[in-house]
């Protein structure tokens, strides 16, 4: 096969599948990695596909995986705040916190006492919000402004997160999987998502009904790194007996 027909055959695929590892595309063609990687490479100069960490995004679909952060403002929004005041009551004065750039962070943010806190974020929604109680301290994470989501990732806020230790993490994904762990939509916040657990002494994952069941594009980490669930009344019962009885600490609000 030319290589011109193998990477126009690469580019019908990840159309089709939205997404695809290297390996895969390696034993589809029956060429090397390093090969696929080239042409990985070249698709991506010719704006034809997205690289990814391991394989490629189908561009006709790389919009969609970062949601607006209007259309999550208006998705779940009572379970969400919900979830948010029933986090809010595991903070204590003095606290070092880490929240992420979730609607649920921001409602969460929006319900924090004006007390002495310090609170580390790369959500331009969650800085703001506390910026009008002068008794908690914010530092951003700065790094890549994603407009879509108002939140900063990539190397930098990564790089940053190593430099500080908390007592409690505050996160939200897309998905929960008994087998696969936690994941997101999007590569970069996976990874910032990431660098905030091992942060953190303490990890709370903050998710709807909704979110159980599913794994999505980018894992973030198992649920070993997981010590408490906040979630509403909704989640399956199965689901349920499957997390306790893998140790997960369950909060029900």
């Amino acid at each position: 096969m030319l290589v011109a027909e193998r990477q126009q055959k690469i580019v019908e695929l990840v159309n089709k599948r939205k997404s695809l590892r290297v390996t895969e595309l390696s034993q589809t063609f029956s060429v090397t990695e390093e090969t696929i990687r080239r042409d990985l490479e070249t698709l991506e100069r010719q704006k034809k596909l997205s690289r990814s960490h391991g394989g490629a995004i189908s561009v006709n679909n790389s919009e969609q995986l970062e949601v607006p952060y209007f259309e999550r403002e208006i998705t779940n929004v009572t379970e969400k705040k919900e979830i948010a005041i029933e986090a809010v009551k595991q903070v204590e004065e003095g606290d070092k916190l880490i929240l992420d750039a979730s609607t649920t962070a921001w409602y969460m943010a929006k319900s924090l006492p004006n007390i002495s806190l310090t609170v580390l974020t790369n959500s331009i929604k969650v800085a703001m919000e506390l910026s009008s109680k002068p008794q908690v301290t914010v530092i951003s994470t700065g790094g890549t402004l994603l407009s879509k989501s108002l939140s900063f990732v990539g190397p930098l806020g990564e790089t940053s997160l190593e430099s500080y230790h908390v007592k409690k993490a505050f996160i939200s994904c897309k998905g929960l999987h008994i087998d696969r762990g936690i994941s997101e939509s999007n590569e970069q916040q996976a990874r910032i998502k990431k660098k905030m657990i091992e942060s953190a002494d303490t990890v709370y994952i903050m998710i709807d009904h909704s979110k159980f069941g599913i794994q999505t594009f980018s894992h973030i980490n198992g649920l070993e790194m997981i010590d408490h669930i906040i979630t509403d009344t909704k989640v399956d019962s199965k689901i349920i007996q499957q997390l306790e009885d893998k140790s997960l600490h369950l909060i029900k609000v």
